[in-house]
């Protein structure tokens, strides 16, 4: 059987020398992939890596750390990945034995380092240039106008706002607070460092950890009505004194129904700790001594007082002193060191007495009537208010005049308090004004400008009290219902929810008095009833 010929062109092609290679190539490719004599599937494909694995893995250690030192650590990377690859999934070599090891799935902990150490960077999109102008507040807004302080700050940046509400914080807390101060903020700082297993264990507890400003803040005082002093003896006439004890939760009532009543303070019930009575002696004033174991009493029109020893029970009359002739005593202070007392008389006489033995140390004379008077925080200056208007400044050892000074705008004073810090003092007039001074000008200046004129009350002012803090001045007048006035010392402005609008449970204050923490704040009025309120930013009575 004769084979048809081939066209010339396909036998060229299928001798032609690259046919031929490929041939030989394809066959090679086919014997590799067959199994060896001997082998049997995928158990000898298996053996056969192990024994490339031993032959690579049995070089010497010489050979190996040279071969890194010429030609770099990247050929011995390039092997381990040869070996990988030839090892299979999920497996390793032991350099040692040359057998393979079955590894963990997981990433390791180099890797997973690696991963967190470089974490992917990223770059905005762009950049808004409106986000960097400054925006603009209209402060002309019901919410902001109250900010302004000119017509020309209609329009402020959100940065000078920011700046102004700073401000505003800043009056109304009495100045940067301690918890606000950079270097409160830095010290806190460094101690969260140091101490963060301590901030830890903060987290780790459960309690109350807001506590209250350190300071008094202004606008709204934080109180709440109690029961009357006085509930369990009410007076039936005008209740003339109200008083704290200098030390103990007490507080003494005293007025025009010739009594003198002790109550124990605790704002629910206020029971009754004593009370007496001294016939026909309707008393005008009752002051505790300074260390709260006499009460000393005068009455409306007698020149004799009396002396109430609480440790004893005994009540003194002293009707005569040595030296002074006075027709009736009515108003009296304590020196707060214990060793005086302070007789204001007639034509403008002042007698100064020895606390333990009731005795005349000395007089003093001012122009004019002497309406009110004071001692300083040391005892060691007395201040009067005349009703002409003028304040005159005494030294008790010499008893000589150290300034007088004109009370701006006064033309008949009626009350005149001091603070306990020494600080303030407060002169009140018949036109309702209450003047603050500075003590420091009050010594150098006989016209001195006061620091604020309180013009809140419209009679005549006739009590004034700070509280021991000097973060409040109580402002009363007795010729009208509710005119009572608490003042925030640091801003110098007005409490304004007290007294409460529209609701008349004050009427005409006589005498007021604060609990020796400030804790307590109380009202004689001319109703027989010591109100009782408790000041809620003092913890302590």
């Amino acid at each position: 059987m004769e084979r048809e010929p081939e066209p010339a062109g396909a036998a060229a092609a299928s001798r032609s020398p690259a046919r031929e290679r490929g041939w030989v190539r394809a066959a090679k490719k086919r014997r590799r992939l067959l199994p060896r004599t001997g082998d049997a599937g995928v158990g000898g494909e298996e053996a056969r890596r192990a024994r490339h694995l031993g032959v690579l893995a049995g070089r010497p250690a010489v050979e190996r750390c040279l071969e890194e030192l010429v030609f770099g650590d990247s050929q011995g990377a390039e092997e381990e990945e040869l070996l990988q690859r030839l090892r299979g999934p999920g497996k390793q070599l032991d350099v040692v034995t040359g057998n393979l090891l079955r590894e963990d799935s997981s990433d390791s902990e180099v890797e997973n380092e690696a991963k967190d150490n470089f974490p992917p960077s990223k770059k905005p999109a762009w950049v808004d240039d409106e986000d960097e102008a400054e925006e603009i507040v209209d402060m002309t807004h019901r919410y902001r106008k109250d900010m302004m302080k000119s017509d020309a700050e209609k329009k402020l940046t959100k940065k000078n706002l920011q700046k102004r509400l700073q401000e505003q914080f800043q009056r109304t807390m009495g100045g940067v607070p301690f918890w606000a101060q950079k270097d409160h903020k830095k010290a806190r700082k460094s101690e969260n460092d140091e101490d963060s297993d301590e901030d830890d264990e903060l987290l780790c507890k459960t309690g109350n950890f807001v506590s209250a400003s350190e300071t008094l803040p202004r606008g709204i005082l934080q109180m709440k009505n109690c029961l009357d002093a006085n509930n369990e003896r009410p007076s039936d006439a005008k209740l003339r004194t109200v008083q704290f004890h200098p030390s103990a939760q007490v507080v003494m009532t005293a007025g025009l129904d010739r009594s003198i009543s002790l109550f124990q303070v605790d704002g629910k019930t206020n029971p009754k700790i004593q009370s007496i009575h001294l016939e026909s002696f309707p008393v005008y004033k009752a002051h505790f001594s300074a260390d709260g174991e006499q009460v000393i009493a005068t009455g409306t029109h007698s020149k004799l007082f009396y002396v109430y020893d609480m440790m004893s029970g005994n009540i003194i009359p002293v009707q005569q002193i040595r030296g002074m002739q006075e027709k009736f005593i009515r108003r009296f202070e304590v020196s707060p060191d214990g060793s005086f007392l302070l007789l204001t008389g007639t034509s403008g006489y002042l007698h100064l007495l020895a606390m333990k033995t009731k005795e005349l140390i000395g007089s003093m004379k001012i122009n004019g009537k002497a309406v009110a008077s004071a001692f300083s925080p040391d005892s060691s200056k007395i201040y009067t208010n005349s009703n002409e208007g003028e304040v005159f400044i005494w030294d008790v050892k010499s008893r000589r005049c150290l300034n007088r000074f004109t009370d701006e705008g006064c033309l008949h004073g009626t009350c005149l308090a001091v603070s306990k810090n020494g600080q303030y003092v407060a002169c009140g007039s018949c036109s309702g004004v209450v003047n603050v001074y500075t003590h420091d000008v009050c010594l150098r200046e006989t016209n001195p400008k006061p620091v604020k004129a309180i013009m809140n009350l419209v009679t005549a002012a006739t009590s004034l009290t700070f509280n021991p803090t000097t973060e409040i001045l109580a402002v009363a007048s007795s010729a009208a219902d509710d005119a009572v006035k608490l003042v925030h010392i640091p801003s110098l402005t007005v409490f304004s929810n007290f007294p409460v609008f529209r609701r008349k449970l004050i009427y005409l204050a006589q005498s007021m008095d604060f609990s020796p923490r400030s804790g307590f704040f109380s009202i004689g009025n001319n109703k027989g009833k010591a109100l009782l309120y408790r000041l809620k930013h003092y913890s302590d009575f």
